[in-house]
């Protein structure tokens, strides 16, 4: 198939078109390279399916829908992924997630392109009182990004049930491995370089959450397809079936950067790291499961394992 991939030079995205290209689709990707690279898909750059277009989504000098021609499936991982920055810039996740969500499903429209893959998030949940949280739980976002995400679904239902399309969304976990350009591994070792005396800890260390291998995340985006024709809106959680606290992430990334002495944690922000932050989370990935998933990792070895490739980078 001729498959389409919005944010396909970025940590995850990247991912996924290897894995597409592996399977021998015609792979286009859209990508403005705001959290993406272009060394992560430098091994495709000159295959004869594939193609490589620096677009923003937004198209402030012109339409997007004209790569949309042809397109059978579009997989849709373009966002803004950092969750603090809403409570800064609280237009941030409005453009970057919502409307690009909205011109995507415009240029599907007029293609007349029928499936799409969005990746979505646990946040959508807030802070759930039912933990692990299936994907039937009250959707009440505390962070702009997790209401963006949720407008996103919103969007890509309606877009379903009006123009006959077909939907995969998945809410991750956090997701994390070789490639990753943000997040709380990434910071450490970053913070770590920059200071080996003393590490900032954002949120009171306690914050306990599902730490999910990009490769099994990958894994499990696959798996749901097996459940293709049952629903025209197919939504499934994405997570490992454990969790862990961050303070003990701390002192993985302590110990594997050789650290000596350790250096002091310091503990600012309270009980959250910053607003928005959901202090515990564990995701019900059950339905995937019945689908014959499983994941490969659990949450500290995914982390010990994403710590080695960061380090490695």
């Amino acid at each position: 198939m001729k498959l389409l991939v919005t944010g396909g030079a970025g940590f995850i995205g990247s991912h996924v078109v290897d894995r597409l290209v592996e399977a021998n689709h015609e792979v286009v990707v859209l990508d403005d390279l705001s959290a993406g690279y272009e060394k992560f898909i430098n091994p495709h750059v000159g295959k004869e399916s594939f193609r490589f277009h620096k677009i923003d989504l937004l198209h402030p000098n012109g339409d997007i829908t004209g790569f949309f021609e042809g397109v059978e499936e579009v997989w849709h991982l373009a966002a803004n992924p950092e969750v603090r920055i809403g409570a800064e810039n609280t237009r941030v996740h409005l453009e970057q997630n919502v409307i690009a969500t909205y011109n995507v499903l415009e240029a599907m429209r007029r293609k007349e392109v029928r499936r799409i893959i969005f990746t979505s998030t646990s946040t959508v949940y807030g802070e759930a009182d039912k933990l692990p949280t299936p994907e039937d739980y009250p959707t009440i976002p505390i962070s702009l990004y997790g209401a963006s995400k949720l407008a996103c679904e919103a969007l890509i239902a309606s877009y379903c049930h009006t123009f006959d399309m077909h939907a995969w969304i998945y809410r991750f976990a956090n997701v994390i491995g070789k490639r990753s350009s943000h997040g709380v591994i990434y910071d450490f070792i970053n913070k770590i370089r920059s200071n080996p005396a003393e590490l900032e800890i954002l949120g009171d260390g306690k914050q306990t959450k599902s730490y999910i291998y990009v490769d099994d995340c990958i894994e499990a985006m696959f798996a749901g397809f097996k459940a293709e024709g049952e629903n025209r809106v197919n939504i499934f959680n994405i997570g490992t079936d454990d969790m862990i606290m961050v303070k003990r992430i701390a002192e993985m990334v302590c110990e594997e950067m050789q650290v000596s002495p350790k250096p002091e944690f310091k503990f600012t922000g309270g009980k959250r790291g910053w607003k928005g932050d959901v202090p515990i989370m564990l995701l019900d990935a059950s339905i995937l499961n019945t689908l014959g998933w499983k994941q490969r990792y659990n949450s500290e070895e995914a982390v010990r394992k994403a710590i080695k490739d960061l380090l490695e980078m």
